[in-house]
């Protein structure tokens, strides 16, 4: 099913631009402020409170790592490139930090309501999509454990299905999930294999 993508409201939005004194700066800006943004200019450094704006515009061109307080590829707002220059050494610079969109330079007098636009919908995704990926990572461990649990109570002379059943009887008795109570038996576990004890 296609996740259906809505206009996000931009008056009252604050962007934050990281570029040199520039013609181009003077266009975004008078862009931006059209829509209703909020606009922060900064060069050479972002400052940590950048985090807080809407949306990041940076000049590629002049770009790097240590302009922005955060490692490539983890910017926590949606990111426009700006771009004046293809040499591939700034376009490798462009793919490691990740941009959400990006405007051509010179910058003229339309463009940037549809980076806006772009760039908020992959960053949603690309966060929508980080959250998931997450989520199925701790599925995959908690199954891990149940399977590791199980195998604990079948060593104890019980059949698959019956340490199983066990690992449900315990859950209930506990209170907890079926996941908690699974965790449980293998912390057991390695707690008493840590002090050196035998377990039965």
């Amino acid at each position: 099913m296609k996740r259906r993508l809505s206009i996000p409201r931009l008056g009252g939005a604050r962007a934050v631009i990281l570029h040199r004194p520039h013609a181009n700066v003077t266009a975004l800006v008078r862009q931006l402020q059209a829509v209703g943004l909020e606009v922060d200019c900064h060069w050479p450094d972002l400052p940590p409170s950048a985090r807080a704006a809407d949306y990041l515009f940076i000049d590629v061109d002049t770009a790097y790592d240590d302009q922005v307080p955060w490692a490539p590829g983890e910017a926590p707002l949606p990111t426009i490139a700006l771009i004046g220059s293809e040499a591939p050494g700034r376009i490798e610079w462009l793919m490691n930090f990740g941009a959400d969109a990006q405007i051509l330079k010179p910058v003229g007098d339309n463009g940037v309501f549809s980076a806006l636009l772009i760039a908020r919908a992959t960053f949603d995704a690309r966060i929508g999509l980080a959250d998931e990926i997450d989520s199925l990572r701790r599925r995959l461990g908690q199954r891990q454990t149940v399977v590791q649990a199980v195998a604990i109570l079948a060593a104890r002379g019980k059949t698959e299905d019956e340490a199983y059943e066990q690992l449900r009887g315990l859950a209930m008795a506990w209170r907890v999930s079926f996941e908690t109570a699974a965790e449980r038996i293998v912390s057991n576990v390695r707690d008493l294999s840590g002090d050196g004890s035998e377990h039965g």
